[in-house]
């Protein structure tokens, strides 16, 4: 192996919400720290975000999906070019690329595993449009061995807080919600806990035309209906023992929808009570999967959900009072970016061939070097 030096990445993310490509100019160094040095929001062009939702819906066809892994791989290769424009080329780029399917779960076709995941954003335009040697694909070799390829932030957050001497619950609450546990007597484990922002959001679209509850401000004004939200909670993915993960395969418009059926009249009442099922969510993941065996000292927020406020104070108000309730940024961490740091530093392990899953959050049978290199 090559003696580890200090490597500047260009990192990019877009997760469930499907916002925006979140892109990031990184310093990563030999002792697994990372610094941002500039991150931005490159939106996708509106035609190929619309697209991208018909893939979520499941109303794209073969033809669709070949074609937009090249137009997302040409909008990755924008976003990196701009940090490129302003700072010049990384050492390499290290991309998630856009999850369009993710299915964890070990059915069988002629006695073969189905499990598999899928990310498009072809690596070869990435890399012929900026010029970059690009790391990505990063959740097949984890399923390869039996593990969810999910959640994989988990290996920069061990990295990160081991060393702080607290018990960690480290929250991220994207579209969906995943927590990392890093304790001073435990082996780090993580699972998705479920939902975060995918049915706020949802809602937010269909009865106020926004794309998000800023803020949390429409979650404010409302009040939560008690009943829908306990029937909310009963749904079987929240009592699934971890290793898990999930996504809008699972959360789906057809599942929201369903759901919906029973919710409350006004929509303000609606977005307050899907903003307390995510809060109440995670802290009864918590209950069920944590405190059992590890006493938390201090809960971390990152996501989009950290800037909800509304949300934050249900969690404040679901959290066991001992408990602290941060967020990344009072740990220099950028809550936007976080995402984008970690891959920058799954990225740097690749490089070096360094083993970057954890088979304790995956469940995989044993460590591997995830990630394929592209030019």
């Amino acid at each position: 192996m090559n003696e580890l030096e200090v490597k500047k990445v260009i990192a990019l993310m877009s997760g469930t919400s499907c916002d925006s490509i979140d892109a990031g100019l990184c310093e990563v160094y030999p002792d697994r720290s990372v610094k941002l040095i500039k991150g931005i929001n490159y939106h996708y062009p509106e035609h190929v975000r619309a697209k991208i939702f018909q893939m979520f819906r499941g109303e794209a066809s073969v033809k669709d999906i070949c074609q937009m892994n090249f137009v997302i791989g040409e909008c990755f290769a924008q976003a990196a070019n701009v940090l490129i424009g302003e700072f010049g080329k990384p050492d390499f780029i290290s991309s998630h690329g856009q999850t369009v399917y993710h299915y964890p779960f070990d059915t069988k076709l002629d006695g073969i595993s189905l499990k598999s995941t899928l990310q498009i954003g072809e690596s070869s335009v990435i890399s012929q449009k900026t010029g970059c040697t690009v790391i990505s694909n990063f959740r097949e070799a984890d399923m390869a061995q039996n593990g969810q390829g999910a959640p994989l932030v988990c290996f920069a957050d061990e990295s990160w807080f081991k060393s702080k001497k607290k018990n960690f619950a480290i929250q991220n609450i994207g579209g969906i919600s995943n927590v990392t546990v890093v304790s001073q007597n435990y082996d780090t484990f993580g699972f998705d806990t479920g939902l975060g922002n995918i049915m706020i959001d949802y809602c937010m679209r269909k009865y106020f035309g926004k794309t998000y509850d800023k803020d949390g401000e429409i979650a404010a004004s409302g009040v939560v209906c008690d009943n829908w939200l306990e029937l909310l909670l009963s749904d079987e993915y929240y009592f699934i023992e971890p290793p898990k993960s999930t996504g809008r395969e699972y959360f789906s418009p057809e599942y929201i929808e369903n759901t919906l059926k029973y919710a409350p009249e006004k929509p303000e009442d609606i977005i307050a009570t899907v903003t307390a099922l995510t809060a109440k969510t995670i802290t009864q993941s918590y209950e069920r999967f944590i405190y059992t065996n590890v006493d938390i000292d201090e809960a971390v927020i990152c996501g989009g959900g950290a800037y909800n406020k509304t949300l934050m104070k249900f969690l404040r108000k679901y959290l066991p009072k001992h408990i602290g309730l941060t967020t990344c940024e009072d740990y220099e961490i950028s809550n936007n970016f976080k995402e984008v740091m970690a891959f920058a530093l799954l990225g740097y392990c690749t490089y070096y061939g360094i083993q970057n899953n954890l088979p304790c959050c995956t469940g995989a049978d044993k460590r591997v070097v995830l990630g394929k290199i592209t030019g």
